[in-house]
């Protein structure tokens, strides 16, 4: 593999993503490194993450975009098909505006977002290889039979469902693309995974040609601060919480969590509530309790002694980077499949929303705390996940493609 040391032509390479963190902020420092390689990256990207991806280097390329934001949860629906629908409305209205803002600019080659169908039909326009950057889990052989089938019978067989994949169809047609189009953005010819191995499930059964693990590419993060121990909590374990940054409306488990740790001698708690809670909607706060809209959440970790979290795909992978016990509470998506691969790890409780009293959180973090094979198993994953490389090795796999 190239290494950062080998010189190489400096390249135009393309990246295309959505307006949410969860899928910008796992490619950040892949990007960083790109440019500090030294090519000309691209990044296409509403307005609302400019500032976030101009500071890696990169050049953004806004785009207007028709997708929910991470302040509008609940516009994504409940079902599939409120789900899936979003993403192809908003690829037919971008592709025309991401091929004339690169209309005369031609990138060297494409890499994206699992999510941005425009940039696989635009990658196949250019004839430039496109690579995909995944901030979650994968299809291992036989994810189709065993899940996506399964799964998508009933919206094939719904009127709304036919209409969904008629207009993909056409919409692909139209763009000169023959492949189904489950199988074109959920098979990509090559796809730098952003996540650990140990995340994925069924590991041994992924196409290893296809998909490469580096696990977390998480830089310094010194753009988000630092956490000091307050005088008072000297001495004390620390318990960090946090249901990430989307669906964090919950008042009355934070509540439970102050309950479940508030006073207790030995342990000092940081809360992050969010943009969607107050914190005058959480009663009285607890003298060992310290509670924050945002924290930097990677420098707790490196201090903390547990985590309860949502179970994203990004605090998933911190906690196991950190070697942090987990008790995962998710809340959507695929979360609840990580918050189960955590648990197979023996890293970490599974506890789901609707028993996540006090009693409960308390039980489970103090028994993952007191249990030394839970400790000796998150060194192991640790260990395990820092030879994946992170964001050397994506840059590495991104410039192969290059040549």
């Amino acid at each position: 593999m190239t290494s950062a040391t080998t010189p190489r032509k400096p390249a135009h390479i393309a990246m295309f993503s959505i307006a949410a963190h969860g899928h910008v902020n796992p490619s950040i420092e892949v990007i960083r490194e790109l440019v500090a390689r030294g090519h000309r990256v691209s990044y296409a990207i509403p307005a609302s993450f400019a500032e976030k991806v101009a500071a890696t280097g990169a050049t953004p390329v806004i785009y207007r975009s028709t997708l929910p934001t991470d302040d509008e949860p609940e516009a994504w629906g409940t079902e599939l098909i409120d789900n899936i629908e979003p993403f192809l409305d908003d690829a037919i209205q971008a592709l025309p505006q991401l091929a004339a803002a690169f209309d005369g600019d031609r990138p060297d080659l494409v890499i994206h977002d699992i999510t941005s169908y425009p940039a696989i039909v635009l990658a196949r326009r250019w004839g430039v290889p496109d690579i995909s950057l995944s901030p979650n889990l994968v299809a291992w052989e036989g994810y189709e039979d065993e899940v996506a089938a399964p799964m998508t019978a009933p919206l094939r067989a719904s009127e709304r469902g036919r209409a969904y994949y008629a207009r993909f169809r056409a919409w692909l047609d139209e763009n000169g693309i023959e492949e189904d189009s489950d199988r074109l953005i959920g098979r990509p010819r090559r796809s730098v995974v952003l996540i650990p191995k140990a995340l994925q499930p069924h590991a041994d059964r992924v196409d290893e040609a296809v998909y490469t693990f580096v696990g977390a590419c998480q830089g310094d993060r010194g753009d988000q601060g630092t956490w000091a121990r307050p005088a008072a909590a000297h001495g004390k374990k620390v318990l960090l919480v946090s249901l990430g940054s989307t669906f964090t409306k919950q008042p009355a488990f934070y509540r439970a969590c102050m309950d479940a740790f508030g006073g207790l001698p030995d342990w000092h708690v940081v809360l992050q509530i969010g943009k969607f809670t107050d914190e005058a909607d959480l009663g009285e706060i607890p003298a060992n309790v310290e509670v924050h809209r945002w924290v930097p959440q990677l420098d707790i970790l490196r201090q903390a002694d547990a985590f309860i979290t949502h179970a994203g795909a990004g605090g998933s992978q911190e906690g196991l980077a950190t070697g942090t016990p987990m008790v995962a509470v998710p809340q959507a998506v695929d979360q609840f499949g990580n918050a189960d691969m955590l648990a197979s790890l023996g890293v970490a409780r599974h506890v789901p929303m609707e028993e996540a009293d006090a009693t409960t959180l308390r039980e489970a973090v103090l028994a993952l705390v007191a249990d030394p094979e839970v400790a000796a198993r998150a060194e192991a994953v640790r260990a395990q996940m820092a030879a994946e490389g992170g964001t050397r090795q994506a840059a590495d796999i991104i410039e192969a493609a290059l040549s």
